[in-house]
């Protein structure tokens, strides 16, 4: 019987799942709602749950099913699977693999969700095998994943590739999540766009982007890409201003660990060609020939099924 592996990547409102064959095709996706009631205690049981329901639904056996490998927010230790700290869904000090294990009776691997995001689009996305690979994630936050000749970065204490926390403004910068200021995140996220284009818009009322903000009372990013594309010119500014910091972080990584693709991946990543431009000739700007020679900028291809890939990815390599 041919097995399934199993990728889940936990969001904050919803979970993803898939079936997935050893090659890393999807044989079946759904998602549930995430229910982060009561510090999140019921989140495993809903996924072992799901995972029956489906299972009986396709007339598989539980047999069918190899093991699962699961993205999650948060700190984590990678050898067991323990998660100190995931904010969004209210868990401290929660052993996650061990209660998945016990309640679906399969092995579990976990990692950071940024990380598994990195690692499918390394399998079956942009990054096309590439073995050294660093991926950005541009959503509501910043998040990234580094590869390094097929192996997924953790550090001592499982922080590595936290690109949302290298410091862009060292003085005066806006506030992060983190209790810092002037991280990438509070630039480069759509939050940190919609920021920037709002205070922009402010300072000139003729933009497009102002009647946007009087009429919506905020600017989201995917208005300041249409905007631009459109030659608005604080939509450009705000795009310029963006790009020079991410191009930067960027180039100063790529310099550190030279990879052969650099994929830029969330929702802000679908402004597509309008940022991707900009952003490449920053990058080239700051990099070191050689290391730009060496890298081709990409946008992430897998959309929302990079973590469940890459989960599988996972399970399949700790099998």
């Amino acid at each position: 019987m041919e097995k399934w592996l199993v990728g889940v990547d936990l969001g904050g409102t919803t979970i993803k799942i898939a079936f997935i064959t050893l090659d890393g095709h999807i044989v079946e996706k759904w998602e549930i709602p995430t229910n982060i009631d009561q510090g999140g205690k019921n989140i495993v049981s809903d996924i072992a749950q799901s995972l029956q329901s489906k299972l009986d639904e396709l007339s598989e056996p539980k047999e069918k099913l190899a093991a699962i490998g699961m993205g999650a927010p948060g700190f984590i230790d990678m050898k067991t699977g323990f998660i100190y700290h995931a904010v969004n869904i209210g868990w401290r000090d929660y052993p996650l693999k061990e209660e998945l294990e016990k309640a679906t009776g399969l092995s579990v691997t976990v990692d950071n969700d940024a990380n598994i995001a990195a690692i499918g689009e390394m399998w079956r996305g942009a990054g096309d095998g590439e073995g050294n690979l660093l991926m950005v994630t541009l959503g509501t936050g910043v998040g990234g994943g580094i590869i390094v000749n097929g192996h997924i970065m953790h550090g001592t204490n499982g922080m590595a590739g936290e690109i949302g926390h290298i410091t862009s403004i060292p003085d005066g910068g806006a506030p992060c999540n983190c209790g810092r200021t002037g991280c990438i995140e509070t630039i480069a996220s759509a939050t940190g766009i919609s920021r920037i284009s709002k205070e922009k818009a402010l300072k000139d009322t003729t933009s497009s982007l102002y009647k946007i903000l009087e009429q919506n009372g905020e600017i989201q990013a995917k208005d300041v890409a249409a905007a631009a594309e459109k030659g608005d010119q604080v939509a450009i500014e705000t795009l310029e201003e963006v790009t020079f910091h991410l191009g930067l972080v960027i180039a100063n990584l790529a310099n550190s660990i030279n990879p052969g693709k650099i994929v830029i991946g969330g929702g802000v990543s679908k402004a597509g060609n309008t940022l991707m431009k900009r952003l490449q000739e920053r990058f080239e700007h700051f990099a070191l020939p050689r290391v730009a020679e060496g890298a081709e900028l990409k946008v992430a291809t897998l959309g929302n099924d990079a973590g469940v890939i890459g989960g599988a990815w996972l399970a399949k390599h700790n099998l």
